[in-house]
């Protein structure tokens, strides 16, 4: 079911990085030149506490006074209201919600969850993986490019769902001072005289730095207490994906969302998480500049939480939560859900969200809608998905 969200008016130091060698653009004759950021929530993000279900009578009773101001955006669903930033997408039709969403996993831990929502495939695996956004990029349509194209990790290390043959460049921040221009132009005269390949590496990387140094993340005076810093990790994938030749996919990890106790989704730990990732889209909207009307950045989390609250105000490890679509191509301002229900004959197990919604859809539906895909090549991605059609009507054509 589709619930529409009424157009409205809403009130409301960087350190080193590593070379980033430019790479080919992904524009086709059409003229667009379309991104995929994806998200990782790790942790097992509450979905029922950052979109939450008003309307279904059981959701008072489970979550009471703990689930804290909303704001409504359409009869079933209510938006945590400590994020502004997203609503006002929202109200924008750049934002999308999918509730009720899950991968094929059915246990309960991070590391195997996190496995099968990065690989893409249909279940645990054991010994060397590709990740699904790898194997995207390398079926990725070729159009005018010749090079395969890079993609772009925000980590210290290239995390599973961007493992894999297509080569993948890292960004991390990093506590240390930028290196001056002077000590820049000797290593170059260094490298230049012993190793090319090495002073190009180096002379991309400077002219990367000095963009992201002209453009510091974030708006200082602005921190709220208690917020983790996401802002500066988004902000840098959003202004090395906007460069001209940038990267096209990209991957983000925030961590911080295991919330066994005092989740605090009112006032409290959630509560700030919710707050920083507020700020973390609003950075990434802004960093992607004009790049952002063909951008579409996925919110993601390996497994929800349970509709009960424990006994230390906080829930454990469940099944189904909510994903989000961002960008200026979506058909937004809607929350999609084939919702189940929260009663208690109505939860898995009778204790989570019950899955309605396969993720590898959702994903497959972005890749054949914004990146061109054909519909064969999802298989290639999403190995075993035959009975997974891609989600249709998520993007305008």
């Amino acid at each position: 079911m589709t619930h529409p969200v009424m157009r409205r008016a809403v009130l409301g130091g960087l350190g080193a990085l590593f070379a980033w060698p430019y790479a080919p653009r992904l524009a086709r004759a059409s003229g667009r030149d379309p991104r995929l950021l994806v998200v990782i929530l790790r942790g097992g993000l509450d979905g029922i506490s950052m979109l939450q279900p008003v309307g279904d009578p059981a959701f008072a009773a489970l979550r009471g006074a703990d689930a804290g101001q909303s704001v409504q955006l359409d009869s079933l669903f209510a938006l945590h209201a400590n994020m502004p930033k997203l609503l006002a997408m929202f109200r924008e039709e750049e934002a999308l919600a999918l509730h009720a969403t899950h991968t094929p996993y059915r246990g309960r831990s991070h590391f195997d969850g996190q496995d099968v929502l990065e690989s893409g495939l249909p279940r645990v695996t054991t010994g060397e993986r590709t990740g699904w956004l790898n194997r995207a990029l390398t079926a990725l349509p070729r159009g005018e490019r010749v090079a395969p194209p890079k993609g772009l990790a925000v980590s210290p290390v290239v995390p599973v769902i961007m493992q894999g043959p297509a080569p993948v460049e890292t960004w991390q921040l990093q506590r240390f001072r930028y290196a001056d221009e002077d000590l820049v132009a000797r290593l170059l005269d260094l490298y230049e005289a012993r190793d090319p390949k090495l002073a190009e590496a180096l002379r991309s990387g400077a002219m990367l730095d000095n963009v992201m140094q002209a453009t510091p993340p974030g708006q200082p005076g602005q921190r709220v207490p208690g917020r983790p810093d996401f802002v500066t990790e988004a902000a840098a994938a959003a202004r090395i994906m906007a460069q001209p030749d940038g990267p096209r996919v990209a991957a983000l990890g925030l961590n911080g969302w295991d919330t066994h106790a005092a989740q605090g989704t009112a006032r409290g730990a959630l509560s700030n998480r919710l707050g920083a990732l507020d700020d973390a889209l609003g950075a990434l909207r802004s960093g992607l500049g004009p790049v952002w009307a063909d951008t579409v950045v996925v919110v993601v989390t390996e497994f929800g939480r349970t509709a009960r609250l424990n006994g230390t105000g906080g829930t454990d490890h469940g099944m189904a939560t909510a994903a989000l679509l961002l960008g200026g191509r979506l058909k937004g301002g809607r929350v999609i859900a084939d919702w189940p229900g929260l009663a208690p004959h109505e939860l898995n197990e009778g204790r989570d969200l019950r899955p309605t919604t396969d993720l590898r859809a959702v994903m497959a539906g972005v890749m054949v809608e914004h990146l061109r895909f054909p519909v064969r090549a999802v298989a290639d991605v999403f190995p075993d998905t035959t009975p997974v059609r891609p989600y249709a009507g998520l993007i305008r054509s």
